[in-house]
Parts: structure tokens; sequence; C-alpha cells
């Protein structure tokens, strides 16, 4: 077993009695149980035939099944391919991409063989060093996913050094780079995780309340709705750190919720199924200027464009070419701002609107609208255009129900001039009434 992963169960080990995780039910599970069913589930990875090094898909959600699974998985050398509740449709397009051999369901704990032959040279790579594997699927509006493959030592070698032991909400999924960094955080440093039924607004709010969460990680989007929901009464004692990432965070939603949650320190994270998570810190609860720190963590702007160098990078995707340049450099394709040692994120290159030669970044125009009053959420993207090419189109949820949606889009116009150039201006507006981000932040991978 690799030395990361000792240090990592030592340090479970050194919690013992301490509440490792609560169940979605409210059930307590202690780091001395977690690690004693970890040792049942080895035995019968071994009982059962499953090689070492072999490529597993586990299927399950945060809780005490599927952690201890992944972790009785590595502690028996395999290459884990977690796939969340939300992605269940696509498991069989995930295993064929991972050459799984073997499929298990932590709700009942069923392990079954499959077709894959755990080949590939990454695959082999890894069990040639005896190292534990992970394999992280990106998203993608079309063909095969992805699959991107980690070493676990790797990602664990940002905890050498212990953290603070906080009570962590398991808010982000269970087969994202960032969930996982989450999951990785608590167990290093002997925390509390805190899982959840569902990601309703309601639900983590209650959560938060029950168990005295600290840490709230999630992406902007359900920050919003948290906002939007809570109302006046958003009132989280406990709460003193919410890190956000995934998505562009609209510089009015930030200042809404440093008003809402006065003494909460807001982080701005960042990461990608490629590079891992990486150690980051935010100018202050109101900047969208972020450092990208850590040792072994080097960047570089070529273009407007993004470029990583990190010691926690993949090892390659299974099924796509390499994506680093010949010296090392993971190509993010995320805009940015530079100055001095600072970032601002602006979107994705792949998400720019091309009207009449003109660039338009969607993440601005939903920042401009969510500035005017009584705009509740945005979602800005490109049309066909028979001659600029693409024209910029919005649709817009109002917080409550006023003019008649010829009138809003009128006044939502006049509102956005003089925030922005004309050509970015939509010239389609919908006025819509159902949530527009309630699932959109548990598409996000990575």
């Amino acid at each position: 077993m690799a030395d990361a992963l000792a240090t990592l169960f030592a340090r479970m080990a050194a919690a013992g009695g301490k509440t490792a995780l609560i169940e979605a039910d409210g059930t307590a599970v202690s780091y001395a149980t977690l690690l004693c069913r970890v040792e049942e589930a080895a035995a019968r990875l071994a009982r059962e035939g499953v090689p070492r090094g072999a490529s597993v898909q586990l299927c399950g959600d945060f809780g005490a099944a599927s952690v201890v699974w992944l972790l009785a998985l590595w502690r028996h050398g395999a290459c884990v391919s977690p796939v969340a509740p939300t992605s269940f449709e696509r498991r069989a397009d995930f295993a064929a991409v991972a050459r799984a051999g073997w499929r298990i369901e932590a709700a009942d704990e069923r392990l079954e063989r499959l077709a894959g032959g755990s080949d590939h040279p990454l695959l082999d790579r890894l069990r040639a060093e005896e190292a534990p594997g992970l394999v992280i699927f990106t998203s993608g509006t079309t063909g095969a996913p992805k699959g991107a493959v980690h070493d676990v030592r790797r990602l664990l070698g940002k905890f050498a050094a212990p953290g603070k032991d906080l009570v962590t909400l398991a808010f982000l999924l269970f087969d994202h780079i960032a969930g996982i960094d989450t999951l990785l955080y608590a167990l290093s440093n002997g925390s509390t995780l805190v899982c959840l039924p569902d990601r309703s607004v309601p639900t983590v709010m209650d959560r938060i309340r029950r168990h005295r969460v600290e840490v709230l990680p999630t992406a902007p989007s359900f920050l919003n709705l948290l906002l939007l929901n809570a109302g006046e009464g958003l009132s989280l004692p406990s709460l003193r750190i919410v890190t956000y990432g995934a998505e562009t965070m609209p510089q009015a939603l930030l200042e809404r919720l440093a008003d809402a949650l006065p003494g909460v320190q807001l982080i701005q994270k960042y990461g990608t199924s490629e590079l891992g998570a990486l150690r980051s810190r935010s100018e202050g609860g109101r900047s969208l200027w972020i450092r990208l720190e850590g040792a072994g963590t080097a960047w570089r702007v070529v273009e407007g464009r993004l470029e990583i160098r990190t010691a926690t990078a993949m090892l390659g995707y299974l099924n796509a070419p390499d994506p680093f340049t010949a010296d090392g450099w993971y190509r993010t394709g995320d805009l940015v701002e530079v100055e001095g040692n600072r970032l601002r994120f602006l979107g994705r290159a792949g998400d720019t609107i091309n009207v009449g030669g003109q660039k338009v970044l969607p993440a601005e125009v939903e920042g401009a609208l969510l500035a005017l009053p009584g705009v509740a959420e945005a979602a800005v993207h490109g049309a066909p255009h028979p001659i600029l090419g693409a024209v910029v189109v919005a649709r817009v949820r109002m917080a409550e129900a006023g003019l008649a949606p010829a009138e809003q889009r009128t006044a939502l116009r006049r509102g956005l001039a003089g925030r922005l150039e004309p050509y970015k201006i939509p010239q389609k507006i919908e006025i819509v009434t159902e949530a527009l981000t309630t699932e959109r932040f548990k598409q996000k991978r990575g």
C-alpha cells in the first residue's frame, strides 16, 4: 500500500471514536467503525476473486457504504470509477470507457462481474506501481465521456500537512473531483462529513443547522437558490466557510452573499477533472480575484487562456489524446484576466458567442442581468443568425410576477443599456417561471 494511503488510514485510526460520517438518516458512524467495515469489505474483495489492480465501478452517493467501498478498493490497489445517482443512466458508458471488470452497488453492497478486462496502458502503469487509482469523467454534450485517470497518491499528497478539523457538508457529487477532494480533506483531518438525502435548499439548511455544519462547499447556482428561497430568514450561525467553484460567480451574487452571510468566509476554489482541486486563496469575500497556490503548482496565460502545471494532474485520458503540452502544461480552456499573481475568471473559451466578429462571454451578460432589480436567475447562450453568425439569447426568471413579459423584456434591455455594449445585449429574452439553476449545478463535472 502506498505511503500516502497508509498515512490516511493512520490518521483515521488516530481519530478512533470520533464521528467520521453522519448518514443521510442522521446515524453517526465513527472512524473506528468505518475502518472496521473497510477491513470487512477488503476481505470480501479477496474472497470473491477481485484481482488487485482491477478497474472497478462504484455506484453510490456520499454515505458510509460508498466511502467504505472506495477505501477498501484503494487498499486493494484497485482503480475506482465512482458514479453518483445523477449519472446512473450512463453507468454502462462509463464502465466501457474504464474497462471496468467489476461493479459495486454501494446501496445494497452488490458485487457483480462486468465484461471489461481492466486493460489499458494507464491502468497497467498503476498496477505496476501498486498504486490506487481514480477515474473521473469529464462532461460533454457529444460523444463518449472522457475518463481522466488519477494516481490517488498524487491527490493525497495535497493533504500531507494537517489542515483544519471542521464539520463539512458533503454537498458536491461523489463522482466529481471536487467531491472526492472534500472527502479526502475531511478524512485526512479526522473531521466529520455530513451526508444528504437530497440537495434541495430546505434539506441543506436543515442539515447545516441540525449538525452545526461549519463548511459548505457548493456552486454559485446553488448559492443563488439559497438566497432566493431563504429570503430574509437566512440564518446559519454555525457556518464559517463557504467555498464555491465549477461555474463563474457573478459579482452581483457574490455581493448579495457577503451581505446575507456576514462573518462567513467566502472562498473561490478552482479545479478540473484533469488537474484535481487546487489550493487557492481569494482576495476577499467580495472579490473574484484568486491566487492559485500549493507546492508543485504553476500557471501561465497563453492568448488569454489559462494553462496549469501541477503535481496533482492526471496520468492521462483513457479514451482521448494526451491534452498536455510538450512541456507538461494543461490547457484549461478558461479565459482569464491577470493582475500580478492574481487571476479573475471570465468564462470558458468554448462558450464564447461570436456576434458579427465581436466576442461575447455568457457569464458577463448573466452577471449584468443579475445586477438588475428583480432578476432572480439568468442563463445566456448563443443562437444562429443568418447575417451576424450568432446573437445573444437570454432566459430570465424574475423574483416576483409583475409586469407583462413584453414590458419586462423592455425594462431589462433598458437596464442593460450602459452596462453592456450594444452587441452584448440579448436580442431575444425569454421570461420563464421555472427555476433555471435547480439542476444545472448538479451537472457540473470536475
